[in-house]
C-alpha cells in the first residue's frame, strides 16, 4: 500500500524512485548512492531511513524494498517512461487488443543457477498473484473491467506464454513489470499450510530469512542483512544483461544500503565525500549549490517531480469487534465534505513553498503526477484551494460548526474540534509540513496534535489497526494513472482513507462507501478500458475534478526533482520520471 501503489516498473521502485516508493517520506534518501574507496570503486552505498519489511515481493506494499535490485519482470521502462523488454525477448499484441503473447529470452537463470522458464512465469501469475489466499496488491492492478476479472495466463510452449484479457485494457502491458518468482523454491510453500490453514508462502522470505536462501533474477542478490544497520547486495552472476562488447552488466559489484536515522545524517556523509548521490531537498539546496564545484558533484534539476504529498482524514466508518475504528465524534467531522474543504482552505501552501521548499516547488492540486500527460492543472479548470481562512470559516459555519468564547471551533453538539495528525519521523520536510499545518489550523480554532512516529508504527496504523485520525504521507507516481488504481478502487489495498480489510486481517463491519468514491472507481475502470488517448484523458480529467471537489486528500506541494551526484559516477542519464539511477546497469564509478 505505501509504495505507491504497486509500481509495475521495477527500475522505478528503488533505482529511480519516481513512483512507487509509497513514498512515506523515504523519498530522496533512497537515491543516496556512494562509492567506497578507490580499491573497491565499483561498490555503491545508499542510505535509507528504515528497514525493509519483507523479502517477499508478492507481500511487499511499502518502501523501502529490495525488489528494484533483486527482481525483474517481463518488461521494464526506461528513463523516458517507454516500455522495453526485460525477461521477455519480444511480444505480440492481437488485433482485438485482448491478447499479448510473450517470447522469453533464451538461457535465463535464477541467481542459484537454475533455469528461469516459462513455467516460472505461469506459476507467478496463476499460483501467486492470482491466488486469493495471497494478500498481494499486485492482483488489484491486474483486475480488469467492472467485474474486476483477472486475465488468463497460458503456456504455449517452452518459450512463449499468452495473456488474455476479458476486454481491452490500455495499461495492461505496462503492468507486467512485476517480479517473476521462482517456482522451484516457492511452489511448495503455496501448497503447504500452517496450523491456521494459511499457505506457508505468507511466512516465507520474511526479513528473518538467511539472505543466502533468497533466490532472485535481478541485477543483484542480497548477500547480508544486519537489522538497523545495513543491507549488502552482490552482483548476480547469472543476470542476463550484456553490453555491446559482451561484458556482463551491471558493472558495479556491490551495493550497500546503510540504514540511517535521518536525512541530516545522509547529508553529513555526502558532504564528507562518502556518498555519490544525494536527493536534494529544498532545505539543503542553497548549501549544496554553493559547494557544487568544490564538492565535486553536479545538481541535476529534472523539473516537476512525480508523486504527491498530501494530508488525509480517516473516513472509515466501520467497526471491528464492536468498536468503531474512528471516534464517532471525529468521524462525523471527517466525513463532512464541507469540513474537509474548510481544512483545505485553511492550509497556506504558498507559505510552505516559500519557507519549507525555499521556492523550489508549486502547489499540487491533483492526485496525478504533474509530468503525466493526463494531469489537469488549475489553469485548465481543476478546482483548487488557495489559502483563504475566511472562506474556511464560512464553510465551517455552513457545516454547523461554531466558535466558543475561547474562539475554538466546536461542532453542533458542543464538541471541541481537535484531532491527531501523524507522519513518519526522520523526514525533515514532512515534519516541517506537519508543524505548519498545526500552525495554520490554530487561527481557525482547531488544535492539532502533530505526532511524527516511526515508519513501522505508521505502517501498522495504516495497514493493520486502521486507527488514526489524519495523516501526512507521500505516494510515488509516474506517467500512467492506472498505477494509482489500487488507491482509488474502493476494494483496493491502498484505498487508505477508507480501506477494506484485506486477506488475513480482522473483518470490519458497517463500512460505508460514498457515491463519489464509487464514481472515481468506475471512471478508473473505464479509463483503463479506453484505447483512444483523447477519450482516456477526459475520463482521468473527470476523476481529478471529483477528487478535488470531495477532497479525500488535501494535496500540498509539488517540488522540483533535484539530485546531487558526484562526478566520479559515470553514465548518469537523469530522468525526471525515474531519477538518477534508472540505468544502474550502465553506471560505473571511477577512482578520484
Amino acid at each position: 500500500m505505501l509504495k505507491n501503489i504497486i509500481i509495475t516498473n521495477w527500475q522505478r521502485w528503488s533505482l529511480g524512485l519516481a513512483v512507487l516508493a509509497i513514498a512515506i517520506g523515504i523519498s530522496s534518501c533512497q537515491q543516496l548512492i556512494s562509492s567506497s574507496t578507490a580499491a573497491t570503486n565499483q561498490r555503491l552505498v545508499s542510505a535509507i531511513l528504515s528497514d525493509p519489511k519483507t523479502f517477499n515481493p508478492a507481500l511487499s506494499n511499502e518502501s523501502p524494498n529490495i525488489f528494484g535490485y533483486v527482481g525483474e519482470g517481463l518488461i521494464t521502462e526506461n528513463g523516458k517512461g517507454e516500455i522495453e523488454p526485460a525477461l521477455a525477448k519480444s511480444w505480440e499484441i492481437s488485433p482485438d487488443q485482448k491478447q499479448i503473447t510473450f517470447t522469453l529470452k533464451p538461457n535465463l537463470k535464477w541467481s542459484d543457477g537454475v533455469p528461469l522458464t516459462i513455467d516460472d512465469v505461469a506459476f507467478t501469475f496463476n499460483e501467486v498473484y492470482f491466488n486469493e489466499a495471497i494478500p498481494t496488491d499486485t492482483r488489484d492492478i491486474l483486475k480488469i473491467g467492472k467485474k474486476r476479472q483477472l486475465p488468463t495466463v497460458k503456456k504455449i510452449d517452452d518459450s512463449r506464454i499468452e495473456f488474455t484479457t476479458p476486454e481491452p485494457f490500455a495499461p495492461f502491458l505496462r503492468s507486467l513489470g512485476v517480479s517473476i518468482l521462482p517456482a522451484h523454491i516457492l511452489r511448495p510453500t503455496i501448497a503447504k499450510k500452517d496450523s491456521k490453514g494459511k499457505p506457508l508462502f505468507l511466512s516465507t522470505w520474511g526479513t528473518d530469512t538467511d539472505p543466502k536462501k533468497l533466490v532472485s533474477n535481478g541485477m543483484f542478490m542480497l548477500d547480508s542483512y544486519t537489522p538497523g544497520e545495513r543491507l549488502v547486495f552482490k552482483k548476480n552472476p547469472y543476470y542476463w544483461r550484456k553490453d555491446a562488447q559482451g561484458e556482463q552488466q551491471p558493472y558495479i559489484n556491490n551495493v550497500v544500503w546503510q540504514i540511517v536515522e535521518s536525512t541530516d545524517t545522509a547529508l553529513v556523509q555526502f558532504r564528507s565525500g562518502g556518498l555519490d548521490s544525494f536527493g536534494v531537498s529544498p532545505d539543503f539546496f542553497s548549501l549544496l549549490k554553493k559547494e557544487e564545484q568544490i564538492g565535486g558533484y553536479k545538481i541535476y534539476n529534472g523539473g516537476a517531480a512525480t508523486g504527491t504529498t498530501f494530508m488525509s482524514f480517516n473516513l472509515n466508518q466501520g467497526e471491528r469487534d464492536g468498536k468503531p475504528l474512528v471516534d464517532p465524534i471525529k468521524s462525523r467531522w471527517f466525513n463532512n465534505v464541507k469540513f474537509r474543504q474548510a481544512i483545505a482552505y485553511s492550509i497556506n501552501r504558498q507559505r510552505m513553498i516559500n519557507n519549507i521548499y525555499r521556492g523550489l516547488g508549486a502547489p499540487q492540486d491533483s492526485p496525478i503526477s504533474v509530468p503525466s500527460p493526463y494531469y489537469l492543472s488549475r489553469e485548465q479548470g481543476l478546482p483548487s484551494y488557495d489559502y483563504n481562512p475566511q472562506k474556511a470559516k464560512e464553510l465551517f459555519a455552513a457545516a454547523g460548526f461554531t466558535y466558543n468564547e475561547q474562539k475554538k471551533l466546536v461542532d453542533d453538539r458542543g464538541n471541541l474540534v481537535r484531532f491527531t495528525l501523524v507522519t513518519n519521523s526522520g523526514n525533515k520536510i514532512r515534519e516541517a509540513l506537519g508543524t505548519q499545518i498545526k500552525q495554520d489550523l490554530a487561527p481557525v480554532g482547531i488544535d492539532v496534535d502533530f505526532t511524527p512516529i516511526a515508519f513501522s508504527l505508521l505502517v501498522e496504523k495504516i495497514d493493520s489497526s486502521l486507527q488514526w485520525d489524519s495523516l501526512l504521507i507521500g505516494f510515488t507516481g509516474g506517467v500512467e494513472p492506472n498505477d494509482g488504481a489500487n488507491f482509488w478502487s474502493v476494494d483496493g489495498g491502498s484505498h487508505l482513507f477508507n480501506v477494506k480489510p484485506q486477506v488475513g486481517k480482522p473483518p470490519i463491519t458497517d463500512r460505508q462507501v460514498a457515491d463519489w468514491e464509487k464514481k472515481i472507481d468506475e471512471l478508473y475502470i473505464q479509463a483503463a478500458q479506453e484505447l483512444d488517448e483523447g477519450k482516456r484523458r477526459q475520463l482521468y480529467i473527470e476523476t481529478q475534478k471529483i477528487t478535488q471537489e470531495n477532497v479525500p486528500c488535501i494535496y500540498l506541494v509539488n517540488p522540483l526533482s533535484l539530485s546531487a551526484i558526484k562526478n566520479r559516477v559515470k553514465g548518469i542519464d537523469y530522468s525526471p520520471i525515474s531519477g538518477a539511477f534508472w540505468n544502474l546497469h550502465e553506471l560505473r564509478v571511477s577512482a578520484e
